[in-house]
C-alpha cells in the first residue's frame, strides 16, 4: 500500500483509533517531549497537537510507536510478512512452465517499478520561501532538560556524492542554532559525512536538502542501514510497492520526495565546525557536545497546511523501538544470505540494538557458534554490536526469559566467552577510545564432545506430547484460565 503523503497515514490512523488528536495548548520546549514519552512507554496511540504553543503548524509524533503501527506505516499486516516478500524475492522459483511465466509477469512489473522518478511538480512546493527562509514557523521541539537546544529529530537529510552523484538519504539530527542554521550530526560512520568529506577534500560547498513529513515508508527507508551502493528510495519503493516521485529543489541541485510536508534547502561549507548538543540520546544518556558542521538555510518549502512530524529517543522503549525492530525482521533474510545457518535474531529493545544480538543457531559443527559471531561482527552497522549470544535453533531469541535462563544453565564462563576489538558506535561513551572498543560474544548452545566437553550433557525437562494432548482437553473445566 502507497500512502499518498503523511496525512493520508495520519487519516488512516484516525479511522483506526491509533490517533489521539489533543487541542490543549502545550509548548514545544519539553512538554510535547513528556507526553509523548508517557504515551510510548504506556503502548498508547499516536498524537497530534493541533495548539502548539508560539506556532500555527501542528506536531505529529509517535506514529511508528508499536510493532503494529510500524507494519500499518509499511502497508502490511506484519513485519514478518514484509519479510517474507523480501526472502522471496532473494530465493526465487525459476517458472518453467508458461503458466509460471505468467503467474511471475507481477512480480517482475513490481520490482521494474521501483527506481525513483523525477516529476515537474510537487505538493512539497505549493509554497516557497527563497527570499528570506526562516525555521521560525517551524514547531521545532526540545525533547529533554540539558538538551543543547531544539532539534529537528525525524529529519531525512539529501545528499550526493561531489564525484559520482550517487544520492545518500538519512536521519541525522538537526539542531537549531538560530533561524537560519542548524547543526549538522554527521557520524563518521554514515553516508552523509562521507559526501561531506569528500567535499572538504575537493574544497567545495555541499548541497543538502531536509525532507520532512513525506509518506512514511520514505522516511524509515533512511533509517535503514543499505550499503553505500544501494539508493535508500530503491527499498523505500519495494515498501510502498511504487516508484518515489520527486520534485527538483529550488536553490540546490537535489531532488527531494515531492509529497512531503516540508522541505529545508541549504549547504554545508567546507571545514566550517560549530559545537552541537548535548543531545538526550536513545542510550537513556545524553551525547556529548562536539563539534559537527554548519547547515545553512537557503530556502523554505512546504504544502499548504503542513503537519510537522516528529519523534523523541531516550531509555527504552521509545518511539525509535518499533523502527529498529522493522530493520530487524526485514534485514533477516539478508543477513541469512551471507550467514544461513542462523534461525532467527532478536536485537533487543533495551540493547538500544547495537549493545546486543541474540542469535539462534542452526549448529552443525564444533565452534560454529563462533564462527557466526565473527560474522556477525563482519556484517555492515552489526560490526557495531557489543555483545552477540548465539543459543541453540529450539531457543526462541525472542523470549528474553528463556534467552537468560539458557546462558545461565548451559555457558562456562573461561571456556564459551568471547573477546575481540573492533569498531564501535559513536555514541558508545563506554568504549576505551572513541570509536573503538571491545566484543564479546557468548556461546551458550548445547557443547559436544570434539568442542572439549567432556561431560554429560542432560536432557531438557519437558512433558510428554501425549500428556500435554491430554490435559488440553480437560483445561477449561479446570477453570484455570483466569
Amino acid at each position: 500500500m502507497a500512502y499518498r503523503d503523511l496525512k493520508h497515514f495520519v487519516d488512516v490512523l484516525r479511522q483506526r483509533g491509533e490517533l489521539k488528536e489533543i487541542s490543549v495548548e502545550v509548548d514545544p520546549v519539553l512538554e510535547i517531549s513528556e507526553i509523548a514519552d508517557r504515551v510510548v512507554k504506556a503502548g498508547g496511540p499516536a498524537l497530534l497537537f493541533t495548539n502548539v504553543k508560539g506556532h500555527r503548524i501542528p506536531v505529529l509524533i509517535n506514529a511508528f510507536g508499536t510493532l503494529e503501527r510500524m507494519a500499518l506505516a509499511l502497508g502490511a499486516e506484519s513485519l514478518d510478512a514484509i519479510a517474507e516478500d523480501i526472502a522471496e524475492l532473494l530465493e526465487p522459483q525459476m517458472p518453467v512452465s508458461l503458466i509460471g511465466k505468467l503467474q511471475a509477469l507481477p512480480k517482475l512489473k513490481r520490482f521494474l517499478s521501483l527506481p525513483p522518478k523525477t516529476v515537474r511538480s510537487g505538493a512539497c512546493q505549493e509554497v516557497v520561501e527563497t527570499d528570506s527562509p526562516s525555521l521560525a514557523e517551524i514547531p521545532i521541539i526540545q525533547c529533554w532538560p540539558q538538551d543543547g537546544g531544539k532539534y529537528i529529530t525525524l529529519p531525512l537529510v539529501f545528499t550526493k556524492h561531489p564525484e559520482l552523484g550517487t544520492r545518500n538519504v538519512g536521519m541525522y539530527r538537526l539542531q537549531k542554532f538560530d533561524d537560519r542554521t542548524l547543526g549538522m550530526h554527521w557520524q563518521r560512520h554514515k553516508g552523509g559525512a562521507a559526501h561531506y568529506r569528500v567535499a572538504e577534500r575537493l574544497g567545495k560547498r555541499l548541497d543538502v536538502a531536509v525532507a520532512l513529513g513525506p509518506d512514511p515508508a520514505v522516511t524509515y527507508a533512511a533509517t535503514a542501514p543499505l550499503p553505500d551502493e544501494v539508493d535508500e528510495l530503491m527499498l523505500a519503493g519495494f515498501l510502498r510497492d511504487a516508484p518515489v516521485e520527486l520534485v527538483q529543489c529550488r536553490t540546490v541541485d537535489l531532488e527531494v520526495p515531492a509529497n512531503a510536508q516540508i522541505v529545508l534547502e541549504g549547504y554545508v561549507e567546507p571545514g566550517e565546525r560549530r559545537l552541537e548538543g548535548p543531545f538526550g540520546d536513545h542510550t537513556g544518556f545524553y551525547s556529548l557536545d562536539e563539534e559537527y558542521p554548519v547547515f545553512h538555510l537557503t530556502a523554505v518549502t512546504h504544502c499548504r497546511d503542513p503537519i510537522y512530524p516528529t519523534i523523541i529517543v531516550g531509555r527504552p522503549p521509545m518511539e525509535d523501538g518499533p523502527l529498529g525492530k522493522a530493520t530487524e525482521r526485514l534485514f533477516l533474510p539478508l543477513i541469512r544470505k551471507s550467514v544461513p545457518e542462523i534461525v532467527d535474531m532478536n536485537l533487543p529493545v533495551e540493547g538500544i540494538f547495537h549493545n546486543f544480538a541474540i542469535v539462534s543457531l542452526d549448529k552443525r559443527y564444533p565452534g560454529h557458534a563462533r564462527k557466526v559471531m565473527h560474522a556477525i561482527w563482519g556484517l555492515g552497522q552489526l560490526m557495531f554490536t557489543k555483545v552477540v549470544i548465539v543459543v541453540d535453533k529450539q531457543c526462541n531469541v525472542h523470549d528474553l526469559g528463556e534467552v537468560m535462563w539458557r546462558v545461565g544453565t548451559a555457558i562456562d564462563p573461561k571456556r564459551d566467552v568471547v573477546f575481540a576489538e573492533g569498531p564501535c558506535d559513536v555514541l558508545d561513551f563506554a568504549a576505551q577510545v572513541p570509536d573503538y572498543g571491545t566484543k564479546m560474544g557468548i556461546d551458550a548452545t548445547r557443547k559436544w564432545p570434539d568442542e572439549g566437553f567432556t561431560g554429560r550433557w542432560p536432557d531438557e525437562i519437558e512433558m510428554l506430547p501425549e500428556v500435554k494432548k491430554r490435559v488440553a482437553g480437560i483445561w477449561s473445566e479446570l477453570g484455570l484460565d483466569g
